[in-house]
């Protein structure tokens, strides 16, 4: 084996060795008992829509039809939720008019700022920039991710870069129905058996993706039935 070769493999072996790594840091330490008690819907049966998507879930993106959806239940400051937000904007984008995209909270309880961002972007939703905020904590994510401080001024300078209604933004921010609001999502999750994040579901299945095109194949299987 070649010095070349043997440096190859080395490499591989670290890139996988952090994202075992960073997986394991986004499961939340209460689903075990949760989810020891469900049916993983990625194993057969579907999880149930009632709770999956509820009236008051928010849509990315919404398909006339509806016969496609995809569900993300997300950490704003999971690390691995922000390397797959190209990749779901993507598929978005390719799928427009043809798939619904739904996004869940699900903050795990070891971030510091994880309710607080679902918060923030519940907040901001409440005045039409639900989207805008969502994008703005990934695309800043790594200032103010993985960080044992409170960024509540970071997010309070979101909202104004937005130009949202301060005096609104900051009473429904700390509003306790709108950290309810977050904790259902979660909740939901728990119940589904999410253990960690970025989960996702399709038509209420957990498939097994590993790269974007396992998630493409994923959609098209749904899409051709």
């Amino acid at each position: 084996m070649t010095k070349n070769v043997k440096l190859s493999l080395a490499l591989v072996a670290v890139a996988l060795a952090v994202v075992a790594a960073l997986l394991a840091a986004n499961r939340t330490p209460d689903a075990a008992s949760h989810a020891s008690a469900q049916t993983d819907p990625g194993q057969g049966k579907a999880a149930p829509a009632s709770v999956l998507v509820r009236p008051d879930s928010h849509r990315l993106s919404t398909a006339q039809g509806g016969k496609v959806t995809v569900v993300e239940f997300l950490d704003l400051e999971c690390e691995s939720c922000r390397a797959a937000f190209p990749h779901v904007e993507k598929l978005r984008e390719e799928y427009e008019g043809r798939v619904t995209f739904v996004m869940r909270y699900f903050p795990i309880p070891s971030h510091k700022n994880a309710e607080l961002a679902a918060r923030a972007v519940e907040a901001a939703a409440a005045q039409g920039k639900l989207e805008a905020m969502y994008r703005k904590m990934y695309e800043t994510q790594a200032s103010w991710g993985d960080q044992q401080v409170s960024h509540e001024k970071t997010f309070r300078g979101f909202a104004k870069e937005l130009g949202l209604d301060m005096k609104r933004f900051e009473a429904d921010w700390k509003d306790p129905a709108t950290a309810k609001r977050v904790e259902k999502d979660r909740n939901d999750g728990l119940a589904l058996g999410v253990q960690g994040t970025p989960t996702f579901f399709i038509n209420g299945k957990r498939p097994q993706i590993q790269s974007v095109d396992d998630f493409r194949a994923a959609i098209d299987a749904e899409l051709a039935k």
